[in-house]
Formats: structure tokens, C-alpha cells, sequence
């Protein structure tokens, strides 16, 4: 078997130019649009909804600059955002935000946990209560790829490279003993690695 030869320009650029598509394509499907979240979906924000408010929550993933829409008959009722303690007493008398209009919106501005109860305490008591944890904000950095010009074609010598495998040797045909080395994807991984200087 003849020795590896050094890795092709055209193969380094290819591999560089695959890499630079993935991590392109991580970066942006990590980045999504706010979302509006129509608060206890086609009921709205009311005493007896179809589904209760925090297993609607749990099956959703809030967002900073999410938004939560509530919908609700404003002669009755009201949205409050207030602390945990209040939220776990029904208090309706210390609310940091309170939205009366029947059709409030409210922006998920920063990660972590809200809580909104019912204007109505009877309502509140009785379940009309909502926690939402927001998803902290994670900025993922990727590098930008390297201009192929400004890789040198590099050669490998096969006497540093490690066998990832032998090949059984062959019975001996009257020539001198030969072990056939296999090169698998993991040499040309950490060529693509180390040798290009990525890592």
C-alpha cells in the first residue's frame, strides 16, 4: 500500500468551507424572532380555563423579548405582576405592574421567573395564576472562517500520525512482510484541527 500522500489544497478548502456552513448555520438557527404567547390560548386569561395556566406555560419556551398577550373581560378581571410571596398569597395589593385594560400585553424583558395573578383575588384563589420562567440569554461566539489565501497548503509527515486501526498482515507471498496502516476519519479530523490551527 502506498504511503498517504499530503492532503490536497482543494480538500483542505473543502473541509474548511463545510465547517464554515455548519457553524454559519448553528449560529443563525440559535437566533429566532420574539414570539407572541396568547396567554391560556383560544380561552384567554379567565377563571375556569380548559387547560391550567402553568402546564400551558411549562409546554413553551419563553424568550427575553417575548411577549405574553392576555385577553380578558376588563369589568371583572385584571392581570397583576407581582412578587413570588405575593403570588403564593393571592395579594392583590402590592403589585409591581397592574394591567386593567382587557387586552393587556405584557414584554418578557429580562430571564427569569414571573408571576401573574388574577386582579380578583377570588380568582387568584381559585386558580387564576400564572409563573413563567424565561430562558436565560445565551451569546454563542463563532468565529469568523479564515480566508482560504491565508492557509498555507500544509504537507503531513504519516510517520507523526497515529494508526487509528491495523490491517491484518498479509500471509507472506515470497516479498518482505508489509502492515497496512488504515487512516481513518479521525486523522483527517485532527489534521483539520490541529494542523490547520483551529483548536
Amino acid at each position: 500500500m502506498a504511503k498517504p500522500g499530503p492532503i490536497s489544497e482543494s480538500f483542505l478548502s473543502l473541509s474548511l468551507l463545510m465547517i464554515s456552513i455548519m457553524l454559519l448555520s448553528l449560529s443563525s438557527s440559535s437566533q429566532s424572532e420574539a414570539k407572541k404567547f396568547h396567554v391560556g390560548g383560544k380561552d384567554g386569561w379567565v377563571l375556569k380555563p380548559s387547560e391550567d395556566y402553568n402546564h400551558w406555560a411549562s409546554k413553551n419556551r419563553f424568550q427575553v423579548n417575548d411577549t405574553l398577550h392576555f385577553k380578558y373581560n376588563k369589568l371583572y378581571d385584571s392581570v397583576l405582576v407581582v412578587k413570588k410571596e405575593d403570588y403564593d398569597s393571592c395579594n392583590v395589593n402590592n403589585p409591581m405592574q397592574k394591567m386593567d385594560d382587557g387586552d393587556s400585553t405584557f414584554k418578557l424583558s429580562n430571564s427569569g421567573l414571573y408571576f401573574f395573578i388574577s386582579g380578583n383575588v377570588d380568582n387568584c384563589n381559585n386558580g387564576e395564576k400564572l409563573i413563567v420562567l424565561v430562558m436565560a440569554v445565551r451569546h454563542k461566539q463563532v468565529a469568523p472562517p479564515l480566508p482560504e489565501r491565508d492557509l498555507p497548503p500544509r504537507e503531513v509527515d504519516p510517520s507523526t500520525l497515529v494508526p487509528m486501526a491495523q490491517a491484518p498482515q498479509k500471509a507472506n507471498s515470497g516479498s518482505a512482510k508489509r502492515v497496512d496502516v488504515s487512516f481513518g476519519v479521525g486523522v483527517v479530523i485532527m489534521y483539520l484541527s490541529f494542523g490547520a490551527g483551529l483548536v
